[in-house]
């Protein structure tokens, strides 16, 4: 496998070359950003994060909001809200990462995977490393047939028996490019294989329909409604959502609670921060949250002086909206707006 991977590797940005200690300090970031998001996804987030904070020093002592911001779009944001509470855990611990397993699942935001990838990768550390690339990987060599998530156990243990003393951290990166490149979920390319020889899945004829997985249950279905409120320079209001929760700390296009009921627009506008000439704009924001699909409907009024001012937030000028670190689905909510006021 090491030597398929010396051949055939990829050169992630926060990764050394074959054999060499990467950056802590880079690795762990960039684990952390690639937790169920691509590294497609991933790049331009990762090499900005290490232009503006160099180092984990540098990210702790930066502001929590401005590490929102910054991580806006890449979802998943209590990642955000952890990052930079385990930056200030590490740079008040003198700026040095734990380099064992054990150490590593103690810091915030730390799971058993990231644990073992910053072990192996950044300090070469005998660990095993399995995401789901790996998992697909083990699922078809040793041909398990128990389907995800139930099968997690075994096939970390399978995972387990593979992993070697040699160049541990290349040995999951091998392994993971593996499953990215060769071993994909569909038309897995068996003849580039180097387990090929070995693996059972492919043997059986079953390589494809492997890992299997079990169904998964319906998302639920919330509505809200949301409310864009412009001052007569054209600015907007918004304001930050609270610390804790879904979208925790992040700015926010006001809206109503999230509900299994739907909201009419005498529903919103009952709902609304401030009263005002509200009218509801066509359509809606669709969005998919990993636990629940979200409808939103958009009200919209223009607000005098008073009642601008009666409101506790951020009027932000049009202009300026792009940089105000919207999650996902206020972007939408925007681009709803503007395109049908």
């Amino acid at each position: 496998m090491l030597a398929w991977y010396d051949h055939h590797r990829r050169v992630m940005p926060w990764r050394a070359p074959t054999g060499k200690k990467s950056d802590p300090y880079a690795v762990w970031l960039s684990e952390i950003m690639l937790q169920q998001t691509t590294v497609t996804a991933v790049k331009p987030y990762f090499e900005a994060f290490l232009v503006r904070w160099p180092t984990v020093a540098a990210l702790a002592a930066a502001p929590n909001a401005e590490v929102m911001a910054a991580w806006a779009g890449l979802g998943y944001y209590a990642r955000a809200r952890n990052l930079h509470k385990c930056a200030g855990v590490v740079a008040g611990g003198g700026g040095k990462f734990p380099d064992t397993e054990a150490g590593l699942l103690e810091l915030p935001g730390v799971g058993p995977y990231t644990a073992a990838a910053i072990a192996a990768i950044a300090f070469n550390q005998k660990a095993t490393v399995v995401d789901g690339n790996v998992e697909r990987v083990m699922a078809r060599l040793f041909a398990v047939a128990e389907p995800l998530p139930a099968s997690k156990p075994v096939l970390r243990e399978f995972a387990a028996t593979l992993t070697p003393e040699e160049r541990p951290g290349d040995y999951a990166q091998a392994v993971m490019d593996l499953g990215a490149t060769v071993c994909t979920p569909t038309s897995p390319k068996c003849l580039l294989c180097p387990w090929a020889e070995n693996c059972r899945a492919r043997a059986a004829g079953i390589a494809e329909t492997l890992p299997r997985k079990s169904p998964k249950a319906v998302s639920p279905q919330k509505y809200g409604t949301a409310f864009w409120m412009e001052r007569k320079d054209g600015s907007v209001f918004l304001q930050r959502r609270p610390a804790q929760g879904l979208l925790g700390g992040m700015m926010e296009i006001p809206s109503t609670s999230w509900r299994t009921k739907t909201w009419t627009a005498k529903d919103g506008i009952t709902a609304a921060p401030v009263a005002a000439d509200w009218r509801e704009l066509d359509g809606v924001v669709t969005h998919v949250f990993t636990h629940f699909r979200l409808e939103l409907t958009v009200l919209a009024a223009r607000l005098g002086a008073k009642a601008a001012a009666s409101l506790d937030g951020e009027w932000v000028p049009l202009e300026r909206l792009g940089a105000a670190g919207l999650p996902s689905v206020m972007a939408k909510v925007a681009k709803h707006a503007l395109k049908n006021r």
